[in-house]
């Protein structure tokens, strides 16, 4: 009796429930009717059908057109409450809103791109060049694949601004992100769906976001990519920037192939040596040197003063800047291969002349050189080699730097001691070498250049490099540690306003280096009269410009010997 009591008790309840689900579907019927007659629409399905109508415009390849679909048909099976329908609805919102075929047609007008780069950058002609070539070769072929461009160059000589030039000469859309500090190769791939929160890559989106699939792309800091257990950024790039890969591009998240062969990507960087061999070696590396003083003269007048009066409020009170006025604040306020800090020092006597003004002072008409020091202060660089005199075991060097050329003194000094040679100034492993190589070839030479062989057994050699605060490294400062010891222990004088730079080898061959530009520039700056190159570098001082060999002499030379003739005074 109890048993059908209980078997009648699941009845009712099963039956209860049937109704109740019955009851909701047609309710739910009475309501898609009710809407029907109104004209009114269920809000989900209003949604599927717009999202099967953005599928339809959105000229997907057909590939991903069928993995649309399919999501689209999943969709719709599940419950608007559950998470699952967030994610399947922002994936196919993604879908719809890529530019698979959607892009900006190219200005081929040569001429015409060409007046924009020379409107937005002063000299840089390696870098149109390449520009315009690329451009001939699209007029000539439509289906060129973009350029991998690399620039690399000290900060401040117009890298990132660069590639905004270049979209507007080529009237494509302008994209940039920094790849500085960048750990995690989701951000270059994305995240796939399976996790929480996923979204597409950084390129992905910025591509969307652009609604174009040929932009100009630009990475910037390259050389600064992380690394950690989250992944390695830097091999993600290596699909995104090759070209016989990336038509086919696979994005974690979408799953899909996107054709990222029409987009020009550009990256920069600071130095070389710190980016992956493999990713190097998909680009195209174009250096960017530095400017010389009549380069930052140009630059300033063309473009950092008329930006800076204007940012500054004086469009209304006309201010000149005397060309000394700008000489001096190149040479004695700044030291740099580009112009940044040349802007901040135009800026700041700017910002002094508007404060004047709101005082109730009369305006300025014009900067001389005589305002610069009152409205900057003292003089923050000096001429190094202007300053310096003649002395024995002290030789003028040349050296490559993350911003640019530096000139460097070394000096060598003796004192009884046991045949030790002591290195400091904070030198790396590259230039300890150097100084012990070049000591054993002074050693082996004693007697031709006038040394007493037992000088060595007796005394100790010193070598040191000043800023010993600046760690200091390269494989170019084996010709001038010869010579300081050299001028040491000959008791000769060397010539302070000749600078050189080049490897010794043991066997005393001269082996040429690289930064030819930068060192040029770097001596100019110094007030130096001669440098002294190696031989093999003929070509890189035949590219130079006539500009950049003004008022100083180059002297290639193939052995120590012609350096000794060239630098040492009589003793």
């Amino acid at each position: 009796m109890q048993k059908l009591q209980i078997k009648g008790e699941i009845q009712s309840e099963v039956g209860k429930r049937l109704s109740k689900t019955q009851k909701e579907h047609l309710l739910r019927e009475q309501m898609k009717q009710i809407q029907q007659e109104l004209g009114d629409q269920d809000p989900r399905q209003s949604e599927i059908n717009e999202l099967r109508d953005s599928l339809r415009t959105s000229k997907m390849p057909d590939e991903v057109l069928l993995v649309a679909e399919k999501e689209l048909r999943r969709l719709e099976q599940i419950n608007p409450a559950s998470p699952e329908y967030t994610v399947s609805r922002t994936y196919l919102d993604y879908l719809c809103s890529s530019p698979w075929q959607k892009g900006t047609e190219d200005n081929l007008d040569i001429r015409k791109a060409e007046q924009v780069l020379n409107e937005d950058h002063y000299n840089l002609k390696e870098v149109k060049q390449r520009i315009l070539e690329y451009l001939a070769v699209r007029s000539l072929r439509a289906t060129t694949k973009g350029p991998m461009l690399c620039f690399v160059g000290p900060p401040g000589v117009g890298k990132t601004s660069l590639g905004r030039s270049i979209a507007r000469a080529m009237g494509r859309k302008f994209i940039r992100f920094s790849l500085g500090g960048m750990k995690d190769e989701a951000e270059i791939r994305g995240h796939r769906r399976t996790y929480i929160g996923a979204l597409p890559g950084r390129v992905i989106q910025e591509i969307c976001r652009a609604e174009s699939n040929n932009p100009v792309f630009m990475l910037d800091e390259v050389d600064k990519i992380g690394q950690d257990f989250r992944g390695d950024p830097a091999s993600a790039l290596l699909e995104v920037l090759d070209p016989e890969q990336n038509d086919s591009f696979k994005d974690h998240y979408l799953d899909v192939p996107f054709d990222l062969s029409k987009v020009m990507f550009i990256t920069t960087a600071n130095i070389i040596d710190s980016i992956p061999h493999a990713l190097k070696d998909r680009m195209e590396v174009i250096r960017l040197t530095g400017y010389s003083d009549e380069d930052k003269l140009q630059i300033a007048y063309k473009y950092l003063i008329p930006k800076e009066i204007e940012e500054n409020g004086l469009s209304d009170y006309p201010l000149a800047f005397a060309e000394d006025a700008v000489a001096k604040i190149i040479h004695d306020y700044t030291r740099e291969a580009g112009v940044r800090n040349m802007e901040r020092k135009i800026a700041a006597v700017c910002r002094k002349v508007a404060k004047e003004i709101t005082q109730g002072d009369k305006p300025r008409k014009e900067i001389s050189s005589t305002d610069i020091e009152s409205l900057l202060g003292p003089c923050t660089y000096f001429i190094d080699v202007a300053s310096e005199e003649d002395r024995v075991g002290v030789v003028t060097g040349l050296a490559w730097t993350e911003a640019g050329g530096d000139i460097l003194f070394i000096e060598a000094a003796k004192m009884p001691g046991r045949k030790e040679l002591i290195l400091t100034g904070s030198l790396g492993d590259v230039m300890q070498e150097s100084a012990r190589a070049a000591l054993s070839y002074v050693r082996g030479r004693a007697e031709d250049f006038g040394i007493d062989k037992n000088f060595f057994d007796k005394n100790d050699l010193h070598i040191h490099v000043p800023s010993g605060a600046i760690p200091k490294d390269g494989p170019s400062a084996g010709v001038t540690i010869a010579l300081a010891m050299i001028s040491l222990l000959t008791d000769r004088p060397a010539r302070c306003d000749v600078a050189m730079t080049g490897e010794l080898t043991l066997s005393g061959r001269i082996l040429p280096i690289g930064g030819v530009k930068e060192k040029v520039l770097a001596a100019r700056r110094a007030g130096v009269s001669k440098i002294l190159l190696p031989a093999r570098n003929r070509e890189h001082i035949a590219d130079l410009e006539e500009e950049f060999l003004k008022d100083i002499e180059v002297e290639l030379v193939e052995s120590i010997d012609q350096i000794v003739e060239l630098t040492l005074l009589p003793a």
